[in-house]
């Protein structure tokens, strides 16, 4: 059976145990050693949204040019 069809917040037996056995080996329980890497995960997650700069502004594609020229006035 495939591990994808749990929901997207549940984890497998095997997941569980390989957690389980890094919490021991952290000293933690296994729900604060989940909840740890929850909080490391989104702190993560909101760094890299900050370091990662604006995107410029493209430059209007064929069809917009086009649509834009046939608007003006001759």
């Amino acid at each position: 059976m495939s591990g994808r069809t749990n929901k997207p917040g549940t984890m497998s037996d095997g997941q569980r145990a390989y957690e389980a056995k890094r919490a021991a080996k952290a000293g933690m329980s296994t729900e604060r050693w989940l909840e740890a890497k929850r909080k490391a995960e989104a702190q993560a997650a909101a760094e890299q949204a900050r370091k990662q700069p604006a995107a410029p502004a493209k430059p209007p594609g064929l069809l917009k040019r086009l649509l834009d020229r046939a608007h003006k006035p001759l």
